[in-house]
């Protein structure tokens, strides 16, 4: 690695909690100095996120998300099941659970890392091709109570650049697939 990345080495790590999906690890390293310090970790298994969109309309779910103590509006997301679980298929998966729509064809729009200061989670993003109802197949108590919300892409668009929407990924997959139209 150059740049600011270089001289830093990761000498040993301890899982402190390992918890359903995530687990809290305490890393042991050196920077380029030499000087010893430590970071805490959150390990996350990766995530996908697709952007639903169809013609000039975009779907999306107003869902509970306990951190927070209250509902979000987001694009529909969830995490890789198994180790080396294809994203593309998963994304396929997550479109169908969440939002009961089936698309032929989905754009990888990019990687992103959630919060590079405390978790090794990446989301990959994707946008639609036309979309056609399929049956949801919600999991959880969240996705079971969520509220499903079809709205112009135009106003989603606007409510991320007016800073109306606080999910990292849904403004990042909006934004991203408004510049490709």
């Amino acid at each position: 690695m150059t740049g600011a990345g270089a001289g830093f080495r990761v000498v040993g790590t301890r899982t402190l909690v390992d918890e359903a999906f995530l687990a809290v690890e305490r890393m042991h390293l050196l920077g380029p100095d030499g000087r010893a310090f430590e970071r805490v970790r959150v390990r996350h298994p990766g995530a996908v996120a697709v952007v639903p969109v169809d013609g000039d309309d975009v779907w999306l779910i107003e869902q509970y998300r306990a951190p927070l103590e209250r509902a979000i509006l987001e694009i529909p997301a969830g995490k890789l099941d198994l180790p080396g679980d294809d994203p593309e298929l998963a994304a396929h998966r997550e479109l169908e659970e969440e939002v009961g729509m089936r698309t032929p064809t989905l754009t990888r729009l990019s990687v992103i890392a959630t919060s590079a200061g405390f978790s090794d989670e990446r989301i990959v993003l994707y946008r639609t091709g036309p979309l056609e109802p399929v049956p949801s197949r919600p999991h959880g108590i969240e996705e079971t109570t969520a509220r499903i919300v079809r709205m112009s892409f135009a106003e989603a668009v606007a409510m991320a650049r007016s800073g109306a929407l606080e999910d990292a990924k849904t403004v990042v997959g909006l934004l991203q697939a408004a510049a490709l139209r």
